[in-house]
């Protein structure tokens, strides 16, 4: 269906797909598209993607609503970007890649890391830049460039990240946002500027990074080629946007002080508002910049909805088989199992690290654990026991946010498990709080849209985004629920603790035999 009334797209480049999102100028879906790309892994531990296959996928998504729909270049009055964070690449003297994009994903620079933490004062760094000391940040994957590709390393012209290249790419210009850009671990919070320290102690000079912007820099000019494509006008405004985190929490209308969004979707995070920069004392917490007088302080955990895809995929076939004779979608019967199982999955209980997990632990040697498993276990005591045991990580980040920032006033939930009515109760009892669901579901292109008419002056504040946003569901915590997993909490937490020291000989057994 063609559609008539000046637009605003929303372009958000996630970890397994690109999505272009048309909005109204009030915030509604107007029409989508989206763009899969797969995560390519060479060894354990590495996550890479292709950064032309990212940047072809913007290009095909924003031209595909356009076309699609009969959208015109002067109805889009402007686009705004979101991007996954954490990425590093490496590009030569004429733009091009001497190295695949490395995403949040990757944790090949745990030595490093390590070293970071022990011997290179790594809370300082954190401190100073808001991006806990993990493999996950840009400044521990750049040592390990260093120290084990010292050949790409010498011949790189620029870093950068899946952003800075793609506005290259459309517009031949390096910039970085201070919201990326506060996610790497080079940039000062308290400057707003790359941190001299961290760039001495990785070896790269300043002018091998973008030049930093604000994220409502307006981007102009566009490359004739690409616009073409796209169908849009080439002096259409472009703003910089975010990353996709932050503006996450504008998506759903979470934007005052102790106003906390919980997004699930491949990974997961939960993130609040703060009026300025704030750290932990203990380096659990992330903090990174939106726009002044915005910060978001919060943590991101490895494993989400992507522990359900595991499920499925490799012990799922007879379920997939299942519901593609019943005309189901198999996580929706997946789901119906788990709903067979009471809470706390009969004493099965799940640490859900297949990845690693960042907050609060930021350990990349942490592993996944079944604990308590019984003969009178089933399937669905597996399924209900991965969807609790993700639920527990998210309420691990809740509990140290709350000692950063203070007790949350309200929270928001999106992301694919937001689709799932019987996971969100099942994280309202674990949180022992109420949950809202904001209409949408595409909180981080819906954040890019705002923050890009925000930037053109036709949005008063962030906090208008409030305005636009319907509520489709509100769950209360049920008490007795509330206490099983409170018990079992306990019980995640001690065991995290306890295998600490197995987890790393695990891990190490694992890339030795990788």
């Amino acid at each position: 269906m063609a559609i008539h009334e000046d637009v605003v797209i929303g372009i958000d480049i996630g970890t397994t797909s690109t999505k272009a999102v048309v909005f109204d100028g009030r915030g509604k879906v107007l029409a989508s598209h989206a763009v899969d790309y797969p995560i390519i892994q060479p060894h354990p531990g590495f996550a890479e993607q292709d950064p032309d296959e990212l940047f072809a996928a913007v290009v095909q998504a924003v031209g595909a609503v356009t076309i699609r729909h009969g959208i015109r270049p002067a109805q889009v009055k402007a686009m705004g970007l979101s991007a996954a964070m954490h990425s590093i690449m490496v590009l030569d003297e004429s733009g091009r890649p001497l190295t695949r994009l490395l995403i949040w994903a990757d944790n090949r620079s745990v030595a490093q890391t390590e070293r970071l933490w022990k011997e290179q004062n790594g809370l300082a760094i954190y401190r100073r830049t808001g991006t806990p000391i993990h493999p996950m940040s840009p400044l521990s994957k750049l040592l390990w460039l260093k120290e084990e590709q010292p050949d790409v390393f010498q011949q790189a012209r620029r870093f950068v990240s899946v952003k800075d290249y793609v506005l290259h790419r459309l517009y031949g210009d390096y910039v970085a946002d201070h919201s990326m850009a506060s996610a790497t671990g080079l940039f000062r919070l308290d400057t707003l500027d790359w941190d001299e320290e961290a760039l001495a102690l990785v070896g790269i000079r300043r002018d091998q990074l973008p030049r930093l912007v604000p994220a409502t820099h307006i981007m102009t000019g566009m490359k004739r080629e690409w616009a073409e494509k796209m169908g849009v006008a080439p002096d259409v405004p472009v703003v910089v946007g975010a990353s996709d985190g932050v503006l996450a929490n504008v998506g759903v209308g979470a934007v005052l002080p102790g106003e906390a969004a919980i997004t699930i979707g491949t990974s997961g995070a939960v993130r609040t508002i703060a009026a300025k920069p704030t750290t932990d004392e203990k380096g659990r917490t992330f903090c990174y910049a939106l726009t002044p007088g915005y910060w978001v302080v919060g943590g991101p955990t490895n494993n989400g909805g992507i522990l359900l895809r595991w499920l499925r995929d490799e012990f799922g076939a007879h379920e997939r088989e299942v519901a593609k004779k019943l005309g189901m979608d198999p996580y929706d019967l997946l789901t119906k199992y788990a709903e067979r199982v009471p809470p706390g999955a009969e004493g099965l209980v799940f640490l859900p690290f297949l990845s690693g997990e960042r907050a609060p632990y930021w350990n990349a040697n942490a592993r996944g654990t079944f604990f308590g498993l019984g003969l009178h276990h089933k399937r669905e005591h597996f399924i209900r026991a991965v969807m609790e045991g993700v639920c527990f990580s998210i309420l691990s980040v809740a509990l140290a946010i709350r000692d950063v920032t203070g007790p949350m006033s309200e929270i928001r939930v999106s992301g694919g498990f937001a689709k799932s009515p019987f996971w969100r109760q099942m994280l309202s009892d674990m949180l022992g709080k109420p949950l809202i669901v904001p209409q949408t579901h595409e909180a981080s292109a819906l954040g890019a849209a705002a923050v890009a008419l925000y930037a053109l002056g036709e949005l008063p504040s962030l906090e208008t985004v409030k305005t636009w946003i319907d509520t489709t569901a509100r769950h209360e915590p049920k008490e007795e629920h509330t206490l099983i997993y409170a018990e079992l909490f306990d019980l995640y937490a001690r065991l995290y603790e306890r295998l600490k020291e197995e987890f790393d000989i695990i891990a190490a057994f694992q890339r030795r035999s990788g």
